[in-house]
């Protein structure tokens, strides 16, 4: 089979990584790719929407899976299914999800789907008087997509409004920040759960940690990710069970209710709070970076699981290794605001397992290209040996203004010595 896959970070190298493990697959083309997909594949530079569409039939495309978010909820999709082209992800009402933080809340309000209380604003006095008598702690969220950047957790009235300012008067992120969503800050434990959904069928990924702060012990902006691990020690069987239950198959029949179909992965970021899990945000692909310590722990056939998926003929279940992995982010000084690019890579230990996110391959000699650069990955039998590898691992790689966390996966180890959170 042939398989294209649309992006060029960390998880667009991890699927492809996963994919390759397929025995169907026998040709990959990634659009636009990076430093490590060359590996893989064929990196394809300078195509957008009807180009995509062009090439994939030029190629007799089997399958093309879509990485990043801002793709599906401009429609990529429905294009391609249009022209009778297979593809993986949701289509562009489903996808607004993750695409209208305003539609998910509202969504979930008529489905009953635990969440943090909220209001809804586009107009920026209204916005700034709620804030200005708001009790604290609350979040300001763009309506729209921001890079995982566009969330600001706000102490005081004086934070409140300065987000209101970035999003609303500055507009930083665009028309993503005119609509803004202000909730309650809840406290607890973020997880990650990615599950494949085919119309009503519901099959679940390995939970996960995500690390979103740029500086250890969560201090520091909101970022793209900075790590994970999973499993996430926390959440077992039947705490899983009442996730799907009361979260995912709710929305999924809500939008069917709506007349919208779901088909593709749906990636629910939640706060296990004392009350139980509540929503924080629904996403509509693949997380980044869930993706790299979800997939290696991956038994099954990660193709086969996606055709079925498209399909309407889900498994019952999925197979895992019954190991631990951890995921470290390695960055760009700066990141998530301002870095320099450009620096040579040194990768002393190929054995190591690296998915490349801002890199670049020129004249065989690799560079940083991005605020992310690469993910290192450290697998084991038990959580500690798990990350204890994947930092052996970060000491083979070196470029200038390398920055990273210390701390991924301590929360669950901790949990694990202690027996408690």
């Amino acid at each position: 089979m042939k398989i294209m896959v649309i992006g060029g970070g960390g998880r667009e190298h991890t699927l492809g990584w996963a994919l390759s493990k397929s025995d169907e697959v026998r040709d990959f083309y990634f659009v636009p790719g990076n430093g490590g997909t060359l590996s893989l594949g064929h990196n394809i530079n300078n195509l957008e929407n009807e180009d995509i569409i062009r090439f994939a039939k030029e190629k007799k495309i089997d399958l093309t899976v879509v990485g990043p978010e801002k793709p599906l909820v401009q429609g990529i999709v429905d294009k391609f299914r249009e022209e009778g082209l297979p593809i993986f992800g949701p289509m562009k009402d489903a996808a607004k999800l993750e695409g209208s933080k305003a539609f998910a809340k509202e969504l979930m309000a008529a489905a009953n789907v635990p969440t943090a209380s909220f209001e809804i604003f586009d107009e920026f006095r209204a916005a700034k008087n709620y804030v200005e008598n708001k009790r604290e702690p609350f979040v300001v969220k763009a309506d729209g997509l921001a890079g995982g950047k566009g969330c600001f957790v706000c102490r005081h009235a004086k934070e409140g409004l300065r987000a209101l300012e970035v999003l609303m008067e500055e507009r930083k992120f665009g028309d993503s920040g005119k609509t803004v969503v202000i909730e309650d800050c809840l406290g607890g434990e973020e997880v990650s759960v990615l599950a494949l959904i085919s119309n009503d069928r519901i099959l679940p990924f390995l939970p996960s940690q995500d690390h979103k702060r740029a500086n250890d012990n969560d201090r520091g902006p909101n970022t793209g990710g900075m790590g994970a691990y999973a499993p996430v020690v926390f959440i077992g069987k039947d705490e899983l069970t009442e996730i799907i239950e009361n979260i995912f198959l709710p929305a999924i029949k809500e939008l069917g209710r709506r007349g919208i179909e779901y088909k593709g992965v749906l990636y629910a970021g939640l706060m296990i709070s004392k009350s139980g899990p509540k929503v924080l945000e629904f996403n509509v692909r693949f997380g980044d970076p869930e993706s790299q310590a979800i997939l290696p722990l991956l038994e099954d056939d990660l193709l086969e699981l996606l055709l079925r998926t498209n399909d309407y003929n889900l498994p019952g279940k999925i197979n895992w290794d019954r190991g631990w992995a951890v995921a470290v982010v390695l960055a760009s000084n700066g990141y998530p605001g301002k870095y320099k690019k450009g620096f040579e890579i040194d990768i002393k230990d190929n054995s190591c397992v690296l998915f490349h996110a801002g890199t670049r391959l020129s004249d065989g000699i690799l560079y940083t290209a991005g605020g992310r650069v690469l993910s290192v990955v450290g697998l084991g039998e038990d959580l500690i040996t798990a990350k204890k590898k994947a930092y052996k691992c970060i000491s083979k790689v070196k470029f200038s203004d390398m920055y990273y966390r210390k701390d991924i996966a301590d929360k669950g180890i901790k949990y694990l010595e202690k027996g408690r959170l």
